[in-house]
């Protein structure tokens, strides 16, 4: 028996294209590793890591977990497009060695095993079998075609917009399993078998067609099958498909603890091209929601890095809220990545603007708990007031960094992508800390407390969020409050919930003082205040449009009061409503017996 045939050139094209083109591609990412992480790779490989990376393949690559949480429909379509051609690859590899026993078959005779078998005695349970997960993965094809032309359907508001190659890939793709649908069947109606999918389709064609035009038929049938698979496969290095491919390297990587820093790095490569370009990032966007900003969410983010067409205007207009990120089912890092690609665009140090640090202290006080306001708590001041009091009530001797004025943490400018001026400040206020010999330090900045758990060199100094503090605070009975009726509201800030992960303390603190209302979108979904430091694209009136829809969400739980944990929040979302705003601290303030 031989396996080959004219129609198979195709597809043995676009496989050894497809195949170099990979391999360039990973070694050229695996050589510009550093050797840090190249060594983090060698020491995970012969650990429980590489089995739990085989695991969370198995898990996300092929069963989609993560995209089943967040919209079913679409995790069905995704399952049955990866785990049915799998299954159709692998169960179509067993059929061949259970006709042909352990002999050497070339990759088309395993593809194209329907056409090069007609000789040999049929299998029903492989013929069944075959038919039916053929039968799944259409039923993917199908869900395909109806996102792309009603989303709605599918839970979706928008679709992604895609570039040429995407667009071949789509095609050709949309057309690889129909079209052999099409080829075994008239095969199978030429020369009988077929499961009760193919044979029933064969059937009806022996009886409506006539042989000569059935046998131009699977000709052409087998020629378009190879033919869509081979334009396919060249084009998929080069489109959103490419994900297939790098999504289970990059999560062995992660498994191996290689991460994405502030600085662009040959990692980045795994994490930009494992974007499948779902479109599930896009409806989370406030920007898009409210504002109609269409086209710098992180998929036309990613896109535009990976062609190197990114502009400023894409890369820096980006609340960074973290909501996309929440969702993603491949779990890019995407935050991190826009940040580096900033620092690429806009991190021109200069150190004659640090000359005033020299010698800078304004802080006073003096006690082991130190408390940092940071810019935004400094221009809200009540918040400040309230944490006196707070500190008071407990007879707590504190020390105050920069009451009187001082240095900014220095997330701002790292978020803006002025890294190195970004750590000269970081420095400082390190030198800072530890000459006055605090051992823990009280921030109400969400921005300053994630800074200075993520980037600080903070070692022996316990770093805790006043919302962390108070809780703290009252469970030791050292503050008395009074647990009144009134209703309140908790907006959850950015950077204290998706970024460092408290979304219960400022809840417990709230429920010890009156009644708390939940919104609908909450905790991990929370909406954005609307006025991040981290985008500076966005105009004066459109944060305040953003503002004025969260709190329209807030009002409507009927709260009398609106409560954040962080200054900026409470700005933007009280620019944005006539009714109560308030920071925690100063409901405690308020609350103090």
């Amino acid at each position: 028996m031989t396996f080959f045939a004219p129609f198979c050139i195709p597809f043995m094209v676009g496989a050894a294209v497809m195949l170099a083109v990979l391999l360039g591609k990973w070694g050229l990412w695996l050589y510009r590793l550093p050797r840090a992480d190249k060594l983090l790779i060698l020491r995970g490989l012969p650990t429980r890591a590489t089995v739990s990376a085989v695991g969370e393949t198995v898990g996300e690559a092929l069963l989609h977990r993560r995209i089943f949480r967040i919209n079913p429909v679409l995790g069905y379509m995704h399952m049955s497009l990866a785990l049915g051609w799998f299954l159709l690859i692998a169960v179509g590899w067993i059929e061949t060695v259970a006709y042909l026993g352990f002999r050497y078959v070339p990759l088309q005779g395993h593809v194209f095993f329907k056409y090069f078998s007609t000789g040999l005695e049929h299998k029903p349970v492989f013929e069944f079998v075959m038919d039916l997960l053929l039968l799944f993965v259409l039923s993917g094809v199908a869900l395909a075609w109806g996102k792309r032309f009603y989303s709605r359907a599918m839970g979706l508001r928008r679709t992604t917009r895609h570039v040429v190659g995407d667009r071949i890939a789509l095609s050709a793709l949309w057309f690889v399993f129909p079209a052999r649908l099409v080829a075994e069947s008239a095969t199978a109606a030429l020369y009988g078998g077929g499961g009760f999918l193919t044979g029933s389709l064969g059937g009806w064609m022996a009886d409506h067609i006539g042989v000569i035009p059935l046998m131009n038929l699977e000709s052409a049938a087998w020629w378009v099958y190879s033919s869509v698979l081979g334009i396919f496969f060249v084009a998929l290095p080069f489109s959103r498909y490419m994900h297939i491919f790098t999504e289970i390297p990059l999560i062995f990587l992660r498994r191996y603890r290689l991460r994405s820093t502030e600085k662009e790095s040959s990692f980045d490569h795994f994490q930009i091209e494992a974007c499948s370009r779902c479109g599930i990032c896009i409806d989370p966007c406030q920007l898009q929601r409210v504002l109609g900003v269409n086209d710098v969410q992180s998929v036309y983010f990613l896109r535009d890095r990976r062609y190197r067409m990114l502009t400023r205007e894409v890369a820096d207009n980006c609340l960074l809220c973290g909501r996309c990120a929440q969702r993603c089912p491949v779990g890019i890092d995407l935050n991190t990545l826009r940040i580096n690609a900033r620092d690429g665009m806009h991190n021109v140090p200069d150190e004659r603007r640090y000359g005033y640090f020299k010698g800078l202290d304004r802080s006073t006080g003096q006690g082991k708990v130190g408390y940092f306001a940071g810019c935004m708590t400094l221009l809200t001041p009540r918040t400040m007031q309230a944490m006196e009091r707070v500190f008071d009530a407990a007879g707590e001797e504190v020390w105050w960094a920069d009451r009187e004025g001082g240095v900014c943490c220095g997330r701002p400018l790292k978020l803006a992508g002025e890294t190195d001026s970004a750590h000269r400040m970081m420095r400082y206020n390190t030198e800072l800390f530890v000459k006055h010999g605090i051992t823990t330090l009280v921030t109400s900045c969400p921005i300053c407390l994630k800074v200075f758990r993520e980037d600080y060199a903070l070692e022996g100094i316990e770093v805790l969020h006043h919302s962390e503090y108070i809780l703290r605070l009252i469970r030791a009975g050292r503050l008395q409050l009074v647990h009144g009726t009134t209703r309140f509201t908790y907006h959850d800030p950015c950077e204290l919930g998706r970024g460092s992960g408290i979304y219960d303390e400022p809840r417990a603190v709230i429920e010890a003082i009156g009644e708390l209302l939940e919104l609908a979108e909450t905790r991990e979904n929370a909406l954005c205040c609307g006025s991040s430091v981290a985008n500076t694209a966005i105009s004066d009136s459109q944060q305040v449009a953003i503002a004025r829809t969260v709190a329209g969400s807030l009002a409507a739980t009927g709260a009398e009061v609106i409560v954040t944990a962080c200054p900026l929040c409470k700005k933007a979302i009280g620019r944005g409503t006539t009714g109560e705003v308030r920071d925690l601290a100063e409901v405690v303030a308020g609350a103090l017996k």
